[in-house]
C-alpha cells in the first residue's frame, strides 16, 4: 500500500513536470513563440529578415533576425522552399511522423486533465486508506470500546433497581453454559428507557465491564444513509463483527432513530429506514445463532418504537433507568466529587435534597458549574455558597447585578417577591421557603423558592391551590400597594404557570367539580380555549365550560392572595423594606425579620433547588 501511494506521487510529478517543460520549450528567451500569418512570413523573407526555418509538414518555425522566433502554417506550394533559398534562408526540413514535440504536444493538450484525475485517485486512496474508509458504505461503524478505563456497577450511582435487573445478563455472559445446560435462552435484546442524562450508555458499558467482555457501540443514526441498503448492510457486518467476538455486548444509542413504526414515512417498503429496521429484526429473530451477542438499546422515545422491535424474542426485557431520588442524588454526588476538594461546610446530602428532579447529568453539571465558581474567586476548595450560585446559575442564569435598575423599580420588585413570600406562609400547604431575591438573574428580574422537605411523586388538591394562591401574590401585591393602573408586566411568568397548572387540574386531573374526574386532552394535549389546536372529541360546550374552570379556579386563587396581603399588609411592608436593604434573604431570615428580629445575613445560604419558583419577569 505504501509502495504503491509512492508510486502515484511519483507519476504526478512527472507529469507535472513534463507539463512545466513543454510549455517552458516555447518560452524563447523569456517570451512566448509568436504564430504569424503565412503573408507576413513571405514578407519577411523577401525583406531578408529570416535566418533559419525548419520544416515538419505545414508547420514552419524560424528564427529572425532580432533573435525572435515564429511559427506559421504553409499551404502546399512547390515553389516555397526555391523562394527561402534564394533569400539566403537557412532550411531544415524534418519528417511530420518524425517530430520530437509530437508526444510532448500531446502530453501538454491532456496534461491537465490527467493531473485532474491523478489528484482525484490520490486523494480517493487516502480516504480509504486506514479508518477512514470513505466509500466503505456497507461496513459497520460500531467502535469496540477499550477497557483501558473499564466502567462497572461502582461507577453507577443511584440506579439500584436498573442495575439490579441487569445482573443477569452480567451473570449470563460469565457463565452461558449455566443457563444452556438447562435449555434456558437469555433475552437477545435489552432495551434501556429513561429520560435524556439519567446514565443509560454508562449502565450498557458497566454491564460489559462487570462481565470483562468487549463492547460494541454505534448510535442509530449511523445506519441510515442515502443510499437503500445500505444500513441494512451494516446491521449484517455488525453482527457478524460481534460473532467473531462473541461473547460481547452490541449497544446501540438513539434506536429510535431507525426503529420508528413502519409505514409512517414517505418512502413506502423502499424506505431506507425500514429496509434496515427489516434487517435488524431478522438479526434477532434467530435465523442464525446469535445466542452469547446481547443487543442493549437506549432510547427516550419508547412509544413511536415499532411494535416488532418489542415482542418476546427481541427486544422483550425494558429495563427503566428514572432520575434518581434523594439518595440516588447523594450517591451520584458522591461520585462526581471525587476529584473536588470540598469546604466542610459542603453537605452532599443537602444537597441532593435540594435538587429534586435532576437526572445524573445535570448533577454531573452542577458540580462542575460550582469548581468553575470556586477557581473563579480564586478559592482552593468548593464551598457550599458555590453549589447554591451554581445551582442557580444552570436553573436560571447567571446574576445580573450591574443591571440598571432604578429606586422605584427595584422597590416594586421587592414587593412582588414579599407577596409571593407572604402567601406561601400563610397558605394551606406549600413547602418551606428556601430564600427570596431582587437580584436580577437570568430573564427574572427577581424570586421566591420553595425548598421541598422530601421527594413527591404526586400533589394534592390543596397543595397545587395553594400553589396558585401563591403565583398571584406578586400582582396582588404590586395592586395593593400602586394601584391596578401602575401594575407592571413582571407576573408574566406567574400568570404562565398558574393558567397551565389550572389547566392541567381541569383536563388532566379531574379536579373539577363540573367537569368531573375526565380526561379532556387529545393526544397532542391541548383542548379548545387555551391552545390553536381544536379537540374533536369535546364540544363547543364543553370547551366553554372548561375554559371557565380554569379562570374560577385563578379567579379564586387571585380573591385568596388579596385576602392574605390585607390582612398581612404589616408583613408585606416590613419584608420588602428588608429585600430593599439586602437583596437575599434566606428561609430562616424571613421568619426571623416578620417576628421583629434582627437577620443574622453573614450566615451562607444553605445549597437547595426550587420546588416551586415564582418570578418577576419583564414583558419581551
Amino acid at each position: 500500500m505504501k509502495y504503491g501511494k509512492n508510486f502515484s506521487i511519483l507519476i504526478l510529478a512527472l507529469v507535472f513536470i513534463a507539463i512545466i517543460i513543454g510549455y517552458t520549450s516555447k518560452m524563447p528567451d523569456g517570451g512566448r513563440m509568436e504564430d504569424i500569418a503565412y503573408s507576413d512570413f513571405m514578407r519577411n523573407v523577401q525583406d531578408k529578415r529570416v535566418v533559419s526555418v525548419s520544416i515538419s509538414g505545414a508547420e514552419i518555425r524560424g528564427l529572425m533576425t532580432d533573435g525572435k522566433k515564429f511559427s506559421t502554417y504553409a499551404p502546399y506550394s512547390p515553389t516555397t522552399v526555391d523562394t527561402l533559398l534564394e533569400n539566403g534562408v537557412k532550411v531544415e526540413a524534418k519528417p511530420q511522423e518524425a517530430s520530437g514535440e509530437s508526444f510532448l504536444s500531446l502530453l501538454i493538450g491532456w496534461g491537465p486533465m490527467l493531473l485532474l484525475i491523478g489528484v482525484w485517485v490520490y486523494f480517493f486512496r487516502q480516504a480509504n486508506s486506514g479508518n477512514n474508509k470513505a466509500m466503505s458504505f456497507g461496513k459497520s461503524r460500531a467502535r469496540l470500546v477499550e477497557n483501558s478505563k473499564k466502567v462497572t456497577f461502582a461507577d453507577v450511582a443511584g440506579a439500584d433497581e436498573s442495575k439490579a435487573e441487569l445482573a443477569e445478563i452480567v451473570e449470563f455472559l460469565k457463565e452461558p453454559l449455566k443457563f444452556q445446560r438447562l435449555g434456558g435462552k437469555i433475552p437477545k435484546g435489552v432495551l434501556l428507557v429513561g429520560p435524556p442524562g439519567t446514565g443509560k450508555t454508562l449502565l450498557a458499558k458497566a454491564v460489559a465491564g462487570e462481565a470483562n467482555v468487549p463492547f460494541f457501540s454505534i448510535s442509530g443514526s449511523d445506519f441510515v444513509e442515502m443510499f437503500v441498503g445500505v444500513g441494512a448492510s451494516r446491521v449484517r457486518d455488525m453482527f457478524a463483527q460481534a460473532k467473531k467476538n462473541a461473547p460481547c455486548l452490541l449497544f446501540v444509542d438513539e434506536i429510535d432513530a431507525v426503529g420508528r413504526h413502519r409505514g409512517a414515512g414517505y418512502g413506502g417498503g423502499n424506505d431506507e429506514r425500514e429496509q434496515t429496521l427489516n434487517q435488524l429484526l431478522v438479526e434477532m429473530d434467530g435465523f442464525e445463532d446469535n445466542e452469547n451477542v446481547i443487543l442493549i438499546a437506549a432510547t427516550n422515545r419508547p412509544d413511536v418504537l415499532d411494535p416488532a422491535l418489542l415482542r418476546p424474542g427481541r427486544f422483550d426485557r425494558q429495563v427503566q433507568v428514572t432520575n434518581p431520588d434523594v439518595r440516588g442524588r447523594e450517591e451520584i454526588l458522591k461520585v462526581h466529587v471525587r476529584k473536588v476538594p470540598l469546604a466542610r461546610d459542603v453537605d452532599l446530602g443537602v444537597v441532593a435534597r435540594g435538587t429534586p428532579g435532576f437526572s445524573g447529568a445535570d448533577l454531573a453539571n452542577l458540580v462542575n458549574e460550582a469548581a468553575l465558581l470556586a477557581a473563579r474567586h480564586n478559592k482552593r476548595r468548593v464551598t457550599a455558597e458555590d453549589f447554591d450560585n451554581a445551582k442557580d446559575k444552570v436553573l436560571m442564569g447567571t446574576e445580573r447585578k450591574s443591571m440598571a435598575m432604578d429606586e422605584q423599580e427595584k422597590r416594586k420588585t421587592a414587593y412582588h417577591e414579599a407577596g409571593h413570600a407572604i402567601c406561601a406562609l400563610n397558605v394551606a400547604e406549600s413547602d418551606p421557603i428556601h430564600k427570596a431575591t431582587i437580584i436580577p438573574r437570568g430573564r427574572a428580574l427577581g424570586m421566591v423558592q420553595s425548598l421541598p422537605e422530601k421527594d413527591s411523586y404526586s400533589e394534592s388538591r390543596i397543595k397545587m391551590l395553594s400553589s396558585l394562591t401563591m403565583a398571584m401574590g406578586g400582582r396582588v401585591s404590586e395592586e395593593l400597594v400602586y394601584g391596578y393602573e401602575k401594575v407592571t408586566s413582571g407576573a408574566k411568568g406567574d400568570i404562565q404557570m398558574a393558567t397551565n397548572l389550572a389547566k392541567a387540574m381541569v383536563t388532566e386531573w379531574g379536579m373539577s367539580d363540573k367537569l368531573g374526574p375526565i380526561s379532556y386532552t387529545s393526544n397532542q394535549d391541548n383542548y379548545l380555549g387555551i391552545s390553536s389546536g381544536r379537540n374533536a372529541n369535546v364540544s363547543e360546550a364543553t370547551s366553554e365550560l372548561i375554559d371557565a374552570e380554569i379562570k374560577s379556579l385563578i379567579t379564586n386563587a387571585y380573591e385568596e392572595a388579596k385576602k392574605i396581603l390585607t390582612e398581612h399588609r404589616q408583613d408585606l411592608d416590613t419584608l420588602a423594606e428588608a429585600l430593599m436593604e439586602y437583596e437575599t434573604l434566606t428561609g430562616a431570615e424571613i421568619k426571623d425579620i416578620l417576628a421583629g428580629k434582627k437577620p443574622d445575613h453573614s450566615e451562607q445560604i444553605p445549597v437547595s433547588a426550587d420546588k416551586l419558583i415564582h418570578e418577576s419577569v419583564p414583558e419581551v
